[in-house]
């Protein structure tokens, strides 16, 4: 590789499926593992040899900036466009190459804002330029590809079929998925439409392959994760904390929990499965919380248990009560001797009194 490859970062979703963690906060800044879940691409981005990196942002926009600035204390060149209207994943990269410094045929790197991955940057980009790809894609195999968007290629690699969501057997001709990242030859970047919403999924890459352009695969099947669900949310912090996710930006040692400046920890608490805890967050006597995230200022009062859960920004879990795959909204309270389970989303502010919600004994 002659030089390090520009990127376009693409954050601008509403992150609609992990409210209400998202109702203050757009989903690539929700914290995870520590960080917000972007310092984690950005940090791995830059490890790779990226320096530049365009930012394509629309959802509550205003908050990258004030918290990434220019980038330089990560060691890169952020810059950032926003979309006046969403533009889908193809209209925001068109929207932000005017950002772009690479010639006609250099690659750029394309990272979608929610997936969690232990991809080799650097050997997309080499398969890219050996291949001569007009678009590399990274494909990860998964046991159930019905939820993703399959993508048959070839014994060379070079991509043969889009298929979206396939639900019947004989629509399963793969288990390889899109892994949502790209390299584009800068060019194929400026074919892209303009002023309307684009999919790169639906739109520009069948498109593409019913030109004849050459688009070739990668698979990479070390650790992926898609971040859209609050469960896949909290595992994949969870998971970043016990080492299984690699990235060079937990702000600690990992282990069964990274507890942050300012947390208070009763002696007799556990903490484990890759729990964090949040600065300024306080734990009570005898709680256990177990591959959970408390965030900043999060209260979990003492004998509660919160298992796989998120609580939020200044959320408060009362004394007993359970939490489990569950999420507490910023600013919440969930009083005293409550369950909350099942994918249960208590919204920001929100107040539960105590004993409100129980399950019997057969639920």
């Amino acid at each position: 590789m002659t030089q390090a490859p520009e990127a376009i970062l693409l954050v601008g979703g509403k992150g609609t499926r992990l409210r209400p963690l998202t109702v203050r906060t757009p989903k690539p800044m929700v914290p995870a593992a520590g960080v917000p879940f972007l310092t984690h691409q950005l940090a791995r981005a830059r490890a790779a040899g990226v320096e530049h990196v365009v930012m394509a942002t629309s959802y509550l926009a205003e908050v990258f900036e004030p918290y990434f600035g220019d980038g330089s204390a990560l060691g890169l060149h952020l810059e950032y466009v926003t979309e006046e209207e969403p533009l889908g994943t193809g209209g925001a990269i068109r929207n932000v190459a005017h950002r772009l410094h690479s010639g006609p045929d250099d690659p750029v790197l394309i990272f979608n804002g929610d997936i969690l991955t232990g991809l080799d940057i650097p050997a997309l980009v080499a398969t890219h330029q050996d291949s001569g790809a007009d678009v590399s894609l990274h494909l990860s195999r998964v046991e159930d590809p019905r939820a993703f968007g399959l993508v048959p290629t070839d014994d060379s690699g070079r991509v043969l079929a889009f298929l979206e969501k396939p639900q019947t057997p004989e629509e399963i001709v793969t288990d390889q998925i899109n892994a949502g990242a790209y390299v584009f030859r800068r060019s194929v970047i400026d074919t892209i439409p303009t002023g309307r919403p684009v999919s790169v999924e639906r739109e520009t890459f069948p498109g593409l392959l019913e030109g004849g352009a050459h688009l070739q695969g990668m698979v990479d099947s070390t650790y992926w994760l898609d971040l859209g669900t609050p469960q896949a949310f909290v595992r994949g912090s969870a998971d970043l904390v016990l080492g299984r996710a690699p990235s060079p930006a937990v702000p600690g040692r990992r282990g069964e929990s990274l507890v942050l400046d300012g947390a208070r920890v009763a002696a007799d608490a556990k903490l484990s499965e890759g729990t964090v805890v949040g600065a300024g967050a306080f734990v009570g006597a005898g709680a256990r919380v177990a591959g959970s995230t408390l965030l900043d200022g999060a209260y979990v009062a003492e004998g509660a248990v919160v298992t796989d859960s998120l609580i939020g920004v200044g959320a408060r879990v009362g004394a007993r009560t359970q939490v489990t795959g569950a999420v507490v909204g910023d600013g919440a309270d969930a009083g005293a001797d409550n369950e909350l389970r099942h994918g249960l989303r208590l919204w920001c502010d929100a107040v539960l009194p105590d004993g409100a919600v129980r399950f019997s004994p057969d639920q």
